[in-house]
């Protein structure tokens, strides 16, 4: 914001008395202005549906709807004017800008406060997904997505934000400098296998919370389990996830998301099709119960969505075919 004079953040309670639900923007209203940085209604197909116009002015606004579930009121900006404007104006009226969303389930958020979106924002074509698991990733991200001429969701855990459950510490990093930009649809080794054992591998494919549920199971298994984490939902480092895919034959996919009809279920039937050939194993997927709501009540919580002891019990499965 300081370089990029053109550059807005606007959203619910982001502004000067708040800095934002989770104190993200905590001092931005006070450096740079409350006509930069500023709260909105609760509206969010005003705030989704603004970028258009302040795109169109030549601004390049940063919003956030504070919650993934109250993204739901501004999918019709999003799929109508959003990520379409590009495509129908022959290039003349390209939509930039940014859309942060707090998602995820932690801390008895309850129904309204803890869903997972993505597979929904993932089948809107012409906008870009990032799914960050670590503050520098994020920073990286954030700078890609400031850049890029379309329109991107940032996907952003708040059970990730300070590391505030356990097994996340890995999730705190030293901060990058301003130039440390990660390139959308480039995923990361979080660690490798040991294709060099006589011990079957196999190859998790993943993202967001899932990487902490995947290496925190994984000590179960030393040297059996290459996690790979996505960062970007759309564009997907495809050569990333065949190429450990082809190496480990076999592959477990997890999601916080319920499995069915879901992004991450369309993905392994993407690596299914792929990497047909080299799989000693059917492609198999872990995700929350097929349940419509997240429970208040934190056991039923914490019994609906995964976590490393059940992500451990599926490696064993797939490993033990």
């Amino acid at each position: 914001m300081t370089k990029h004079k053109e550059c807005l953040l606007y959203g619910q309670d982001v502004g000067r008395r708040l800095g934002g639900v989770f104190r993200e923007a905590a001092t931005l209203a006070q450096k740079f202005g409350d006509d930069r940085v500023f709260n909105t209604p609760i509206q969010e197909a005003f705030i989704i549906g603004s970028t258009v116009g302040m795109s169109a002015a030549g601004c390049k606004p940063i919003v956030e709807v504070q919650f993934a579930d109250y993204i739901w009121p501004g999918l019709n900006q999003l799929f109508t004017e959003v990520s379409r404007s590009c495509y129908l104006s022959n290039g003349k009226w390209p939509v930039s800008c940014i859309i942060r969303v707090p998602i995820g389930a932690y801390g008895s958020g309850g129904p309204y406060h803890s869903s997972s979106v993505e597979s929904v924002v993932a089948n809107i074509r012409g906008v870009k997904i990032a799914y960050p698991s670590t503050g520098a990733d994020l920073k990286g991200l954030l700078k890609a997505a400031y850049y890029d001429p379309n329109p991107v969701v940032i996907f952003e855990h708040k059970g990730l934000y300070w590391s505030k459950i356990k097994g996340t510490e890995d999730a705190k990093t030293i901060e990058p400098d301003e130039n440390y930009i990660i390139p959308f649809g480039k995923g990361r080794i979080v660690q490798e296998s040991d294709i060099e054992s006589k011990h079957t591998t196999l190859s998790i494919i993943t993202y967001g919370m899932g990487v902490y549920w995947a290496k925190n199971a994984a000590k179960q298994f030393p040297g059996r389990v290459e996690i790979i984490d996505l960062r970007t939902i759309h564009p997907i480092d495809e050569d990333l996830i065949f190429e450990s895919v082809v190496r480990n034959n076999r592959c477990l996919v997890v999601t916080e998301e319920p499995v069915n009809n879901s992004f991450a279920q369309a993905l392994a039937g993407r690596i299914s099709s792929k990497c047909f050939r080299h799989l000693d194993a059917p492609v198999d997927v872990i995700g929350s119960e097929n349940l419509p709501a997240i429970p208040l009540n934190s056991v039923l919580e914490f019994t609906m969505i995964p976590n490393a002891e059940k992500v451990a019990a599926m490696i064993a499965k797939v490993l033990a075919y």
